[in-house]
């Protein structure tokens, strides 16, 4: 199985990198190739939404930076893990970017109607699951509510399974281990 890890840690003492790190181990350690990002180390611009993406260079992004082979490497994986800072519900900044540069590409510029919805077209015939596991301070009920209805419709908008999960920063690395390999339980990896 290949892993594609997107890890949005705001810096080297945030607990999402205790959460890439067992992620990583428990991946490496089960026979499963992990390619890591930590965007924070990553030059990347925003998105244009110049659909060249689309029509020039279908799969890859015109920008040329870090982000620009991130399609290419998502739609090769079996398993995309974005692991984030949750900020009133959402992604952190970081993250957020990177994912703006990854539907258009991997997607046909056509619609098609899912569950009374309009959506792209897929471009390809497999997508790999989505798992994002977001890292807040303290239990709110509001944000791990908003999170798991952004990771849902992410999933649907990329034609993928999506699964999410919450860690909290106070945990203790065994509890932190303990939900991590939860996660992975839930997205099939063993």
């Amino acid at each position: 199985m290949k892993a594609l890890v997107l890890n949005s840690s705001i810096d080297e003492k945030s607990a999402v990198n205790t959460v890439s790190d067992y992620l990583v181990d428990f991946l490496r350690i089960n026979d499963h190739e992990a390619d890591v990002m930590v965007l924070r180390n990553e030059k990347m611009a925003s998105c244009l939404g110049c659909f060249g993406c689309w029509l020039k260079t279908p799969c890859e992004c015109v920008i040329k930076d870090a982000a620009s082979d991130l399609p290419r490497k998502a739609i090769q994986s079996d398993l995309v893990f974005l692991l984030t800072p949750v900020t009133f519900g959402m992604y952190s900044s970081e993250l957020k970017k990177a994912l703006d540069r990854l539907p258009c590409p991997i997607l046909m510029p056509f619609f098609e109607k899912i569950d009374g919805e309009i959506h792209h077209v897929n471009r390809y015939d497999k997508y790999p699951t989505l798992v994002a596991i977001g890292v807040l301070p303290n239990c709110d009920d509001e944000s791990e509510k908003t999170f798991a209805t952004l990771v849902t419709r992410n999933g649907i908008n990329l034609h993928t399974k999506a699964i999410s999960s919450i860690i909290y920063s106070t945990d203790k690395p065994d509890v932190i281990k303990e939900k991590v390999v939860a996660t992975l339980s839930k997205a099939g990896v063993q």
